[in-house]
């Protein structure tokens, strides 16, 4: 079954509640979304922290009702 964006983007920012969340849908299919994180809990933390931050706020779904989605995170300017 697919994950709405709107899911997505809920969990990441119940982890991350400062994060500046952007999801596309990349085929329309609610299985292939791009997300750009941006969350000062990155600070200091390399791409695959911040990266590992973001799967543990989807809690498992990844792989599971979301197929796949393009990550790209930063710490604010």
């Amino acid at each position: 079954m697919p994950m709405p964006a709107s899911e997505i983007e809920r969990l990441i920012r119940e982890a991350l509640p400062d994060a500046t969340v952007t999801i596309d849908d990349l085929r329309g299919d609610g299985d292939h979304y791009a997300a750009h994180v941006i969350s000062a809990s990155f600070k200091g933390k390399t791409r695959v922290q911040q990266h590992q931050m973001v799967y543990q706020a989807l809690k498992g779904r990844m792989g599971n009702e979301l197929h796949a989605m393009a990550l790209q995170t930063s710490a604010p300017e």
